[in-house]
């Protein structure tokens, strides 16, 4: 089969390798129908130190299932399934609190050799607890918003949670990249009144106001804090949802924010610590979130999907084929294209 490796900075090729294989009783091997590339997977491709053995790329995809273990219940060939970012076991405490990505079986995409979900195979361990079965056919044009429920979607709707919006909330989302948009989609779910988009990229900020922003703010740094400032007469945001994860996010986050509001964050944190000196702490804010369960979410929102309430597949706006996914890493790192989904 053919799959994804980074050797290098900006040095993403399609080798091949042996076909995913069941390894474990409870695992099943899937067939890949689309899968993407994910903001998080350039972090590595922008710095990472060449080397003469790639990793393994990708943890976002929709497949039919070609073989499942022995110990496989749910399942069986041919379903079609979204695959959560992570595989969890779905009977330890943790994932029976639905916090699947501290599950005690966690297992990862990519790791321990193969191939990843870039890849025309994957194979998925604990099936049971991890996929989800898919009510429509491999043709059907829901198949680029059902695949954001692998990851991005529920990223989005977790940073809402994690601010805890509620109906009538005033809502800032730092980021405008395919999770900042998810998060404008959940902060319309859950109902909040004003949703404040922060993008200076026309592209994204005219998707941002269709998926429910009211106001878009291209300001940033000093001159961005004062712009929320006079939309929330002084105060802040009630919820502020930080899906960036550097520096520079995290400290934008905590200044927009009202006194005893609450920020979700999402971004994968590219940063040591967050400041929270004397005068911010004293603001009584809160700081809460991290990786998204998206194996919790994916029941709850996958029927605004199926009905036609929300269409988080526009967040693809460059389509690829395998071979050419060099292309759509490329477009992502230049912000020529906001995700790019493959198909196969």
């Amino acid at each position: 089969m053919r799959a994804t490796f980074l050797y290098g900075a900006n040095d993403v090729r399609v080798d091949q390798i042996e076909d995913a294989k069941i390894l474990k009783p409870t695992d099943v091997v899937i067939r890949t129908v689309v899968a993407c590339v994910c903001g998080s997977d350039l972090w590595d491709y922008y710095s990472k130190t060449p080397d003469t053995v790639g990793v393994a790329k990708g943890h976002e995809v929709i497949g039919t299932i070609e073989t499942a273990g022995a110990d496989v219940r749910n399942f069986k060939a041919g379903d079609l399934v979204v695959v959560p970012f992570v595989a969890s076991c779905g009977y330890c405490d943790y994932c029976q609190a639905n916090q699947q990505t501290s599950c005690r079986n966690i297992e990862y995409f990519g790791h321990g050799g193969g191939g990843a979900c870039q890849a025309e195979m994957v194979r998925v361990p604990w099936a049971d607890g991890t996929l989800v079965k898919l009510p429509v056919e491999i043709d059907s044009p829901l198949m680029p918003s059902l695949l954001t429920l692998s990851d991005v979607l529920c990223t989005g709707y977790h940073a809402a949670k994690s601010a805890n919006v509620q109906a009538g909330d005033t809502v800032v989302v730092v980021g405008d990249g395919a999770v900042g948009l998810s998060a404008v989609i959940a902060a319309k779910k859950l109902k909040a009144e004003r949703i404040i988009l922060m993008s200076r990229h026309e592209s994204r900020s005219n998707l941002g106001r269709e998926f429910g922003a009211t106001e878009i703010v291209a300001d940033r740094d000093e001159a961005g804090i004062q712009v929320i400032r006079d939309l929330t007469n002084g105060d802040g945001a009630t919820r502020v949802l930080e899906c960036v994860g550097t520096q520079s996010a995290i400290d934008l986050s905590i200044a927009i924010t009202r006194d005893y509001g609450v920020i979700g964050r999402v971004g994968a944190a590219q940063y040591e610590s967050i400041p929270m000196n004397f005068g911010t702490v004293m603001r009584n804010i809160g700081i809460y979130g991290g990786v998204a369960p998206a194996r919790a979410y994916i029941e709850e929102l996958m029927p605004d999907i199926l009905e036609g309430r929300i269409n988080p597949g526009k967040v693809f706006d460059q389509t690829v084929q395998l071979d050419d996914i060099a292309e759509g890493y490329k477009a992502m790192t230049e912000r020529t294209a906001i995700k790019t989904l493959i198909r196969f």
